[in-house]
């Protein structure tokens, strides 16, 4: 590293951080998720996929730390954004079906909310889908219940209803967690069923993927990691967050399995392949209250890397991804040697 660039990482990021960031890095992957307990993270789990080898899970820490429950790598978690690549699968997979189209706009498709949207008549499914949309974020608005989620996403669609666009559709491009709030309804309404169930069946099935869910409602509450805030002792695992793009709990084999069949093609024909490459990303983070989830291809040594960590709050997003690079460069030094 540049010495101006170590010059600044000490100077400017927080104390918590400097330790963790120039600590010498451990030869094992195990020795890195041990370490990070120690940052202040209450648990993490850890999956690695390396083509050619068979997938290993790692775990530190606690599960549930009121009752010393040592964490387990088998454990549900809620993924939170990681949920949008699945909801995006299912998109690319309907587009190719001719059911939808990429060009159709916000109000051909809704148009009953379209008319509380700015610039509804320009918007197209591919725009919501790529966060070009404009629309703000209803999880940026003040009054978004953070502590206790909304039940019923109509009340979330009033934090953005005749709120001024944040730019011009397809002028930027800006995470918004409405654009796929609005795509959950696109496809419960084009398919006549609710998405949560073709996804089930389209995506989970085929591939075998027995241990994700649409929502928390659907598991056994003990099978779920518990979810902790910096500065809140309780468990936040209750906390329901029901919306689109944000809701699903799965375990990190499963994530790792999935991600996987996105992007060796198992999990798409040739031409949804070709949709989803040209409409959405192949990697996620997801972060809610209690739980931080990174899911990532790798592709210089092919591998497939999900980090869990069941703590949230202050510089830990930071030190997430912290934890997370160093592991990456502990598996590229193995793969090297």
């Amino acid at each position: 590293m540049p010495l101006i660039g170590l010059t600044c990482i000490v100077l400017f990021a927080p104390v918590e951080l400097i330790k963790p960031w120039l600590s010498p890095l451990p030869e094992r992957v195990q020795q890195q998720v041990d370490d990070a307990i120690g940052y202040g993270l209450d648990g993490i789990i850890v999956y690695v996929d390396q083509k050619g080898e068979t997938p290993v899970l790692y775990s530190a820490g606690w599960k549930n730390r009121e009752q010393k429950i040592p964490a387990d790598p088998q454990s549900l978690f809620k993924i939170a954004s990681i949920s949008k690549l699945y909801i995006a699968v299912a998109t690319a997979k309907l587009v190719g079906e001719n059911r939808l189209s990429l060009d159709k706009t916000l109000a051909d498709y809704l148009p009953q909310k379209a008319r509380r949207i700015e610039n509804s008549a320009n918007i197209t499914l591919r725009m919501l889908v790529q966060h070009r949309s404009g629309i703000p974020d209803y999880s940026d608005h003040p009054d978004y219940p953070w502590t206790n989620p909304y039940k019923d996403v109509k009340q979330t669609y009033e934090l953005v209803y005749d709120r001024p666009a944040d730019f011009k559709p397809g002028k930027k491009h800006r995470y918004s967690n409405t654009n796929y709030l609005l795509i959950g309804e696109i496809l419960d309404n084009t398919l006549g069923y609710s998405h949560h169930q073709y996804i089930k069946d389209e995506i989970l099935k085929p591939l075998g993927l027995t241990h994700t869910y649409s929502l928390l409602s659907e598991v056994d509450p003990e099978d779920v990691m518990s979810g902790y805030y910096v500065g809140y002792e309780d468990d936040i695992k209750f906390n329901d967050f029901i919306q689109p793009g944000g809701s699903m709990v799965a375990t990190a084999a499963d994530v790792g399995t999935f991600l996987r069949a996105l992007i060796d093609g198992t999990l798409l024909t040739a031409q949804e392949q070709e949709i989803y490459s040209s409409i959405y990303v192949y990697e996620h983070t997801g972060l809610l209250p209690g739980y931080q989830s990174i899911a990532k291809y790798h592709k210089d040594m092919d591998a497939i890397v999900v980090q869990f960590v069941n703590t949230s709050g202050g510089n830990l997003w930071s030190l997430s991804e912290i934890v997370y690079n160093r592991i990456v460069k502990i598996i590229r030094l193995q793969t090297v040697d």
